[in-house]
């Protein structure tokens, strides 16, 4: 990416629908009603033979700085400033309002070029809103529908006329080799509302990149940054609390949720956070449990710890609180941390490495056949119908998370209790704490069964 855009605007004009058209995908979220963006989104946008980096902004908005408005406004103008250019998007069918005229004089005032689009400019019927944009005196306004992705060449050339060296092609020869660099590690942090899982992500950031407050539900859509430490790279996504089905019934607040439970799906590591004066509830052990059942490896933080008092014994406490809540995950780690003190992030980030190492290992096969025998010795499976029930090999086929196949007479047969004991076999033996472990059964094809 040679250079970065924001996209501002007051609330309302379409700046997430031109957002996900530039990157090609559906990332932010988008809904008729105005102010659902609120924190900064970042996304890798293509338009023609131009690769840059994109930012997303809340709509601008007159308000107090200490007002939520207020530290919305305040992160989209750290956008601006992070901006080689800023896109300034009027509504087309509105016309232009005062609010589009007092941020206009903030955008003269940045310094950053500005490329003005009016759009929703779809139709003749709003040809008279596309002339008014004129009287901003930020140049020629550029006609686009977003949602129809319509007057995109136009904004082609305009970016390339404001950034003519950012975007002149450079010679093949002169364009340096990239080192190859390890993937970064995918994490989601996931939680009720108001838990603290954006303070985390400033902390772990050192800075106010995310919104944050008292407001329970500030963050609505799951926004993903990037972070390094000691030599390894994360990408971390925020999301939005999620409360309980029965409780959720705007349509924005279930579009919020999934998109956090499409952070899950596609981490390789969440942290389901819980706050230390609660924790536990009956919706952090629903949550935990979704992790499990999606496969990913899991971390349980404790945050806010610096609120705990008569700390002797209270973190011991904690670890056996989740073992005997979460036994489907049994050994999983439990990290007290603070995001207002720091306290913990580091115990907290080597957390998430030992469960994606572990969520990562596998096991020779060799090593598993020479583990069943003395399990099945040690605890025979029970007899159905008079027969036993022979266990004969097992293998892992992948990781991530660690999956085994155990070859048997009769699968259909085996009790879910002892299926419960090999899986924690597994665990123990195998030093797999707290990562889900899939064991899949499979009935051994008897040679005789087509014979006379």
């Amino acid at each position: 990416m040679r250079f970065t855009v924001a996209i501002v605007g007051r609330p309302n004009v379409g700046k997430s629908t031109l957002f996900n058209r530039l990157v090609g995908r559906r990332l932010a979220l988008v809904d008729d009603q105005p102010g659902v963006t609120r924190d900064r989104r970042e996304g890798r946008a293509q338009l023609g033979d131009l690769t840059f980096a994109v930012i997303d902004t809340a709509g601008l908005e007159e308000a107090s700085p200490d007002s939520l408005s207020g530290r919305m406004q305040a992160q989209t103008k750290a956008a601006i400033a992070a901006a080689d250019v800023a896109l300034f998007l009027i509504d087309a069918r509105a016309g232009t309002t005062p609010l589009d005229r007092a941020f206009a004089d903030l955008l003269r005032k940045s310094g950053r070029p500005v490329i003005l689009l009016a759009n929703k400019a779809e139709g003749r019927a709003t040809e008279a809103g596309v002339l008014d944009a004129y009287a901003l005196g930020l140049g020629e306004p550029i006609p686009i529908s977003a949602e129809h992705g319509e007057g995109l060449a136009d904004l082609y050339d305009a970016l390339r006329a404001a950034l003519p060296e950012a975007t002149a092609e450079a010679p093949d020869d002169t364009i340096p080799a990239r080192p190859a660099e390890a993937a970064a590690i995918r994490v989601a942090i996931v939680g009720r509302p108001n838990t603290g899982k954006s303070t985390l992500v400033n902390a772990l950031l050192g800075e106010e990149r995310l919104l944050t407050g008292p407001e329970a539900g500030i963050t609505r859509d799951a926004i993903a940054v990037e972070l390094g430490w000691h030599g390894h790279r994360f990408r971390i996504h925020d999301t939005a609390g999620l409360r309980r089905r029965s409780r959720i019934e705007e349509k924005l607040e279930k579009l919020s949720v999934a998109d956090t439970l499409n952070a899950v799906r596609f981490a390789e590591v969440v942290i389901v956070l819980m706050d230390a004066g609660a924790p536990f509830e009956e919706q952090d052990l629903r949550i935990a449990d979704l992790v499990e059942r999606e496969g990913r490896a899991l971390v349980l933080g404790i945050s806010k710890s610096d609120l705990i008092e008569n700390r002797a014994g209270v973190f011991a406490k904690l670890r056996a609180q989740a073992d005997h809540w979460l036994p489907q995950v049994k050994g999983v780690s439990v990290v007290a941390h603070s995001g207002a003190t720091g306290e913990g992030l580091d115990r907290l980030m080597q957390a998430i490495l030992d469960a994606h190492a572990v969520w990562n290992k596998r096991v020779p096969t060799g090593a598993l056949n020479r583990w069943l025998p003395a399990v099945v010795a040690a605890h025979p499976p029970p007899a159905t119908s008079g027969r036993r029930i022979r266990l004969d090999y097992v293998t892992q086929p992948k990781s991530r998370p660690p999956t085994f196949v155990l070859f048997l007479s009769r699968a259909v047969a085996l009790p879910d209790v002892y299926r419960r004991y090999l899986v924690n076999a597994l665990r123990e033996s195998f030093d797999l704490p707290g990562t889900p472990i899939r064991l899949i059964l499979r009935e051994k094809q008897n040679p005789y069964a087509k014979r006379k």
